[in-house]
């Protein structure tokens, strides 16, 4: 039989890594009784053995482990950049997919001087609770792990916003945004939702709401929510793109034009991208749980977070498929009905991924893929242009995900999670027979929360940006596209189909045609704008003594119905051709060769 001293050795070793138990089982067996400690400790490795978690690995591993999670969730900035540059016309591609590239810079920018510290400087649960953070600025966390981890969910909030203003929104605007939104608006929900001191905050340990806390996992609510409530507020006021919704005279088209992607390669791709990034998002928060289990709850995670994707997915696409042959009677599997259900599934388990049984998870993904088709509806009912579809995948499923936490939270999941179990969903407390709206209630003040703070910071600075002109491309810009107009792209890359160059020819006979009539008088670049209006159709010509100015040529755009010219065959012309008398476009295509 070993001697005291022998098992001391044995057990030494394993007790390197956490010191503890030794420590702990020595102050409970306060005479030194030698054979009394070894059974303590063996009793406690035993029970540290029975149950997997992460106190094997060491500090050094688990910051390793943040670090990797944070690289998934930001390699979400690509799917989220292919996804949008999908959606658009081939016209905006390049526009699109700088201004994802942007949002991922400026954010990290903003939250590196100043976001960080206002969502989690100086946090110290002795303080009770705070409106901001204090302390900790340019990345100077306790651990830069954290710091990354964090700035990601920073990077993912700010390009909801990026395919929703697709194809009209300037790119200074759209810079100014990012930073504003990550370094001042973004992280004050975060303080109050996911600090120590916030308000709504489940880890506030001195005052939490209503004696609870909101639980918002990963973020439903603080990120996507934010996200997309900022997205529809400017989406609303920078306007639809031209000829979605009106005519050239203000007046409603009967049938909206619905302006197809020209990708749906690229919008798999995307989705996908970001469906795999997803497990990071999710499964990586569990890395941050001051818990035993950290392990089997991102596990869970990621079990929960594949079943309300796929669910979203199935969802959208065949309740779509009813509607379609209801409509036309004929069975139409749309691609984009699946890819964005399945973001709708991901989006709505955000919140509640690690408190949520599976069978509850695939009832909040089909769920929200019946938001995502309904809330869709709405927005062409009230003549809202999203052009990807963000606000109801974002902003709507992050809503519902927040609801759906309050309403199915297992009480055995989140005394897993969080340690205690007192307030659980409202379904399940009508099961245990005692009618429990704690959470729900917590669930609820958070939406209203994250809504309000959005709408009286983001609504004033888009409505300044608007006034000062800062925040939509002028008209010529948008109908030749945005590639053109920014980025030096050729013009094939813009209209090589011929509905652009259709659609500008079109525009200005009209314009030329009501010159030659009024024999209106103005000053521009009259010669200019003539000779480009005559290589369109010579029999344009301009008649003696009319200038027509270049303001006057482009102020109105072409009727939508115009663009139905574009099954006819166009002749392609030199570029300079197309651009009216406008030195600035003449001078970047004459020395950029035509592709």
């Amino acid at each position: 039989m070993a001697s005291p001293l022998q098992s001391f050795a044995v057990y030494r070793d394993l007790l390197s890594d956490d010191p503890t138990i030794f420590e702990s089982c020595y102050q409970q067996i306060p005479d030194g009784n030698t054979t009394a400690i070894l059974e303590c400790i063996s009793n406690a490795l035993e029970e540290k053995s029975s149950t997997p978690n992460d106190r094997f690995f060491s500090e050094d591993e688990v910051q390793f482990m943040i670090v990797l999670s944070g690289a998934l969730i930001f390699f979400m900035q690509a799917g989220f950049a292919m996804l949008c540059a999908g959606c658009v016309q081939l016209k905006n591609v390049q526009n699109t997919m700088l201004k994802n590239l942007l949002d991922a810079g400026g954010s990290a920018m903003a939250f590196f001087l100043i976001g960080y510290s206002l969502a989690f400087g100086s946090q110290n649960s002795m303080d009770g609770t705070t409106f901001v953070g204090r302390g900790d600025y340019f990345a100077r966390a306790p651990s830069p792990s954290y710091w990354f981890f964090e700035y990601t969910f920073s990077a993912t909030s700010v390009t909801i916003i990026a395919g929703t203003l697709a194809e009209r929104c300037q790119m200074l605007a759209y810079l100014l945004y990012s930073i504003i939104l990550s370094g001042l608006i973004y992280p004050i929900v975060v303080h109050q939702i996911w600090s120590k001191n916030g308000f709504l905050s489940v880890n506030n340990l001195h005052d939490p709401f209503l004696g609870q806390g909101v639980i918002d996992f990963a973020g439903s609510g603080v990120v996507h929510l934010t996200g997309g409530v900022t997205a529809l507020y400017a989406t609303i006021i920078l306007g639809p793109r031209r000829g979605r919704f009106f005519d050239e005279m203000g007046e409603p088209i009967r049938n909206p034009i619905r302006f197809r992607g020209h990708s749906v390669a690229l919008q798999l791709l995307g989705t996908m991208i970001l469906w795999f990034g997803w497990f990071g998002f999710n499964c990586g928060s569990a890395l941050l749980l001051s818990i035993d289990q950290k392990g089997v709850v991102a596990a869970k995670n990621a079990v929960t977070t594949a079943l309300s994707a796929a669910a979203g997915s199935i969802s959208a696409l065949f309740t779509n498929l009813v509607i379609e042959e209801r409509k036309t009677g004929e069975y139409r599997f749309i691609l984009l009905m699946a890819t964005n259900g399945a973001l709708s599934g991901l989006v709505a388990i955000t919140s509640g991924c690690s408190v949520v049984e599976p069978w509850a998870a695939v009832i909040i993904g089909l769920i929200a893929g019946w938001n995502y088709l309904g809330s869709s509806v709405l927005l062409e009912w009230f003549k809202i242009d999203d052009a990807v579809n963000g606000i109801p995948v974002h902003m709507v499923n992050g809503m519902w995900g927040l609801i759906a936490t309050g309403l199915l939270a297992s009480p055995r999941l989140q005394q897993l999670t969080y340690e205690k179990s007192d307030n659980p969903g409202l379904f399940y407390s009508f099961g245990q027979g005692q009618p429990n709206a704690t959470l729900f209630g917590c669930q609820i003040v958070a939406i209203l929360f994250i809504a309000g703070w959005t709408t009286v910071t983001m609504l004033p600075f888009f409505l300044f940006l608007n006034y000062k002109g800062w925040l939509r491309s002028d008209s010529y810009e948008e109908i030749i596209g945005l590639d053109v107009s920014y980025h030096g792209g050729g013009m094939r890359l813009s209209m090589d189909d011929g509905a652009g160059i259709q659609f500008v020819e079109a525009h200005r006979r009209r314009r030329l045609e009501e010159a030659k009539k009024d024999h209106h008088q103005s000053e521009g670049h009259s010669q200019d704008t003539c000779k480009a209006l005559e290589t369109v159709d010579e029999s344009l010509s301009c008649p003696e003594g009319v200038k027509v100015s270049e303001q006057d040529a482009m102020d109105s755009p072409p009727h939508a119905s115009e663009l139905h010219f574009q099954q006819q065959p166009v002749q392609t012309r030199e570029p300079s051709s197309y651009l009216v008398g406008s030195e600035r476009y003449m001078d970047r295509f004459t020395s950029t060769p035509y592709q």
